[in-house]
């Protein structure tokens, strides 16, 4: 495969996350190793245009135009990065450039009044990509060292090593910047210097703060073509770059256009205000999931869609053969005021509501009640107790996760080995966990029989009947609750929500057997978007090797 097959076939791997930044480097690759242009030999020796290099460069000494750079020391064998055609010549960048290093000028001469020249200290003047044009940030009144307009700029000092921008004028150079002057046609000595950038961010020098110095600048091996093929060579780099562009635009359309897709469907999934038209939607979005589901956010919105749709009794359709949720819901508040003649924690009444405004349209099989008129609030928390060497496994707010029902003893047990001594009483199998803190509104259900004891920020729901335990994380997990709790919460920092507003906040109930269907369609549903996940991973696993061999062979097949 050669690369012009390549470029032509790339529509097939363009999906891949980071198909096109690959291709902008092998363009990079073929063209520093000469196997992006033809060579011609015709053009002058390279040799011709080293004698001449350095002849003018011994001129512009000896007339104090530039200075003499330190010794430069002639390239082993061992050093030369790769093989390059015989009519190229490698040769040091000292050689064939004069690097300027910075020096910052006094803190007390900077000024954002325009006295004195610019000042560039770094990143902060530059403009997005290797060759953007930098811009005026800040003036100094004492300018120290100097580059001139069209120079290339090179950070040398700190996490932005090997950041590259040309500079649009002529300006004094902080420490933390180095610029490169080509002494003959500067644009293919720009684009090797693109390339080889992996390489001087690996030679700062220093851990925590890494630098660059002028003699490793210097020092760098570069290959040189003839002058003629550099101009040939910058003009097909710059020609592929275009259709680089052109090809990154082409993807991000594509995939603008299939997110405002995504969200259109969603919005009509979500907004519907016919049932019916819902379900309608639904089928549609997930006739042609495959085709709208391309990146892992698009199966983040279809999952809180799905819980959304769930809580909104617009996932399965109603049965009017289903006893109503307000009977069932007569035998749980019977059960409640039973309990509360034992258990003080349990209140007798009905709680009042709240958020009126902000409850959402419900069949009128399903009802409405607050969440301590549905499950007992059991508080087994009191003060965090010490870590010690045996007891019962302690569960703590980080260890409950928001997203679908969290089965979750499995990778707790994983990876938690805290230990505690409590007497206040355990969770049992089937009891909701919540938390109400640092992070407020994570739910999971209890699937261990094993003990755990909780820590502070989580509480304890425990069922007086009428609403299945799944069917409840669902509420609790679903947009519809968490912006309600969200609005009643208080806090700036850490959001936190008291047990006395919690007890309060509205649950919509549908039938018992509603509910059954409810959760089985979310399993259902749920499993799907684990199915497409995988596939999505494989895909994209799939694309990221086709890209890998189809780049090995165009460029294997050249070097």
């Amino acid at each position: 495969m050669n690369p012009a097959q390549l470029l032509a076939h790339f529509d097939r791997i363009s999906e891949a996350p980071d198909a096109i930044p690959r291709l902008r480097r092998f363009i990079l690759d073929l063209a520093v190793r000469g196997k992006l242009v033809e060579q011609d030999p015709n053009d002058e020796p390279e040799a011709e245009l080293l004698k001449r290099i350095q002849a003018g460069n011994e001129r512009q000494i000896i007339v104090g135009e530039i200075k003499k750079q330190g010794t430069i020391h002639e390239i082993q064998a061992d050093e030369a990065w790769f093989n390059i055609p015989a009519s190229w010549y490698w040769v040091r960048l000292g050689m064939i450039t004069q690097v300027h290093m910075g020096q910052s000028p006094p803190g007390e001469t900077y000024n954002k009044t325009g006295e004195g020249i610019p000042l560039i200290n770094g990143p902060v003047e530059f403009t997005e990509g290797p060759f953007g044009k930098t811009v005026v940030n800040q003036y100094t009144t004492s300018p120290t060292n100097l580059c001139e307009e069209g120079d290339l700029l090179l950070c040398v000092r700190g996490s932005t090593t090997g950041r590259t921008n040309i500079a649009a004028f002529r300006a004094c150079i902080g420490r933390g910047v180095a610029a490169i002057r080509p002494l003959f046609f500067s644009q293919y000595v720009h684009l090797f210097i693109w390339w080889l950038r992996p390489s001087i961010i690996a030679m700062g020098r220093g851990i925590a703060f890494p630098s660059v110095s002028r003699q490793q600048i210097q020092e760098l091996p570069i290959p040189l073509p003839p002058l003629p093929e550099q101009h040939r060579i910058v003009a097909k780099v710059d020609e592929l770059m275009a259709l680089c562009d052109h090809l990154e635009a082409a993807k991000a359309e594509r995939e603008s256009q299939r997110d405002q897709l995504i969200a259109a469907s969603l919005h009509h999934l979500n907004s519907s205000a016919d049932a019916d038209a819902s379900r309608e939607h639904a089928r549609f979005y997930l006739n042609h999931l495959p085709r709208l589901t391309i990146r892992p956010e698009h199966i983040k919105q279809l999952r809180r869609t799905i819980l959304n749709l769930a809580v909104r009794g617009r996932l399965v359709p109603q049965d009017p053969n289903d006893e109503p949720a307000a009977t069932q819901l007569a035998i749980s508040n019977r059960t409640r005021k039973e309990i509360a003649k034992q258990d003080r924690r349990a209140d007798a009444g009905l709680q009042p509501l709240l958020a009126a405004e902000d409850r959402w349209e419900i069949p009128t099989s399903w009802s409405w009640l607050a969440l301590a008129d549905l499950v007992l609030f059991i508080d087994y928390r009191g003060q965090t107790p010490s870590k010690v060497d045996q007891g019962v496994r302690l569960i703590t707010a980080k260890n409950i996760k928001k997203g679908f029902i969290n089965l979750f003893p499995e990778e707790f047990l994983s990876e938690t080995n805290y230990h505690t001594w409590m007497t206040r009483g355990f969770p049992k199998e089937g009891d909701k966990l919540f938390t109400t803190e640092a992070p407020m509104g994570n739910a999971a259900v209890v699937r261990l029989s094993e003990r755990f004891a909780l820590a502070q920020r989580v509480i304890c729901f425990r069922s007086y009947g009428g609403i299945s335990t799944d069917f409840m994380v669902l509420q609790l997990l679903a947009e519809p609750f968490q912006f309600i709790l969200d609005k009643t919460a208080t806090g700036l920092t850490a959001k936190g929500i008291k047990a006395a507003k919690l007890k309060r906040l509205p649950i919509a109930i549908p039938p018992l057997a509603e509910q059954h269907r409810i959760v089985a369609k979310v399993d259902e549903l749920m499993a799907l978007c684990d199915q497409l996940e995988t596939q999505l991973t494989t895909t994209q696993a799939d694309s990221r090797r086709l890209l890998e061999v189809m780049l090995h062979r165009a460029l294997g097949e050249h070097i």
